[in-house]
């Protein structure tokens, strides 16, 4: 057989243990497996579990040696947009068993390009704010290692990915759709608004974090000495926060909302205080609250219009989250008073189940943050089938 061959039976054989885990209600390993996922969380514990175990023993990826940094190769790995730089430096720091050896035997290719290196580089000092240059520097790249490789043209880019977690990432796309109509696109900007295509892109997980860390901290705090319904503090950036402070800012103690926190109170402190983590969108659909909510033992309060939220084709979030439209942000405290405590409590407790998700381990571990979004890239190879 071809290379492209044996890589399509694995996947076949792949595809056929998932489906025998969801027939039979149980998972085929080779070898102890120290997590199993169980539980309401989970649209299909035993298809998630088995799709897991078939991703580890099976997943390769080549990822472009091309290019220079700092564009290429590198990217930020603080800040609310350090995932992309924690997932690119993973990929390419040599401690990673998912690494091809060569790009024969690879099931996807990695663009390590960095968007918000190029609007840190590029676009400075701001003299134009157009996603002109770019789109450029993306599809020249792609151009480039399509006219080397036969890779991208077998596929037309359907097993070829990036991973940005910038504003501006969704506009690679815009000026040259054809080229980028079955790439993969891995954003924290995942607003279906704005041609996000659930079905081939992927939500990633905005986290903002500190320096000489891997995220916020994880702190815990028994429900009932939670004495905080809601809390929220942030800027108000976006249309969103204008609605959520038009109605509350700093005016109800139970739901406590702020545009700059008061001197003698600790953020960190606060969401663990609180039931319930408000987390509304800024000027994007992403907010790194999510993550601080679940971090925090806090039930996330998605305040959002056309968001897609990460790894939900794994997660069912309506078992561990709430979700308001942007029309229902004055009926909030009504909202989250009208759960009975019962909900509450199986809420909180999932949200403490699904922690191990959204937690960054370098090098990463089975189940953590960089692996589920692997998973998620692995969940979409999985639905394409080529021909040598």
């Amino acid at each position: 057989m071809s290379p492209l061959e044996r890589i399509e039976r694995g996947l076949a054989s792949a595809r056929a243990a998932i489906r025998e885990a969801v027939r039979s209600s149980n998972y085929t390993s080779q070898k102890k497996e120290n997590f199993i996922p169980r539980g309401a969380v989970y649209r299909n514990p035993y298809a998630f579990h088995q799709s897991h175990i078939e991703m580890e023993k099976r997943f390769k990826i080549w990822t472009y040696k091309e290019g220079d940094q700092p564009l290429v190769h590198g990217g930020p790995k603080n800040s609310i947009y350090g995932i992309e730089g924690q997932f690119m430096d993973e990929m390419e720091s040599g401690d990673s068993h998912f690494m091809a050896g060569h790009p024969d035997v690879a099931h996807v290719f990695y663009i390590p390009i960095s968007v918000t290196r190029i609007a840190h580089y590029i676009y400075s000092p701001p003299v134009d704010y157009s996603g002109h240059m770019l789109q450029r520097l993306v599809t020249d790249y792609i151009y480039v290692v399509s006219n080397k490789y036969p890779y991208w043209n077998r596929s037309n880019g359907a097993d070829h990915f990036l991973v940005s977690c910038h504003d501006w990432a969704p506009e690679i796309s815009i000026v040259t759709p054809d080229l980028y109509k079955h790439f993969i696109r891995v954003l924290c900007n995942a607003n279906t608004s704005e041609r996000f295509q659930p079905i081939r892109d992927i939500s990633l997980p905005e986290v903002n974090i500190p320096k000489g860390k891997l995220g916020p901290p994880h702190l815990d705090k028994p429900p009932n000495q939670r004495h905080i319904l809601a809390f929220f503090s942030g800027r108000e950036s976006g249309y969103m926060r204008t609605l959520l402070f038009r109605s509350w800012k700093e005016n109800d103690d139970e739901v406590q909302v702020y545009e700059h926190l008061p001197s003698n109170r600790d953020y960190a402190k606060s969401m663990v205080d609180s039931k319930f983590c408000l987390c509304p969108s800024g000027w994007e659909v992403a907010s790194p609250r999510v993550v601080e909510a679940i971090a925090a033992g806090c039930v996330p309060v998605i305040i959002c219009d056309y968001y897609v939220l990460p790894f939900s084709e794994v997660l069912d979030w309506s078992k561990f989250s709430i979700n308001i439209t942007s029309d229902k942000i004055p009926e909030i405290k009504k909202i989250l008073k009208a759960v009975p405590n019962e909900r509450y409590l199986r809420m909180q407790k999932r949200v403490k189940q699904v922690q191990r998700h959204f937690v960054i381990n370098r090098p990463a571990q089975p189940y953590d943050m960089l692996h589920m979004i692997l998973h998620s890239v692995w969940l979409r190879r999985l639905n394409v089938r080529l021909r040598s």
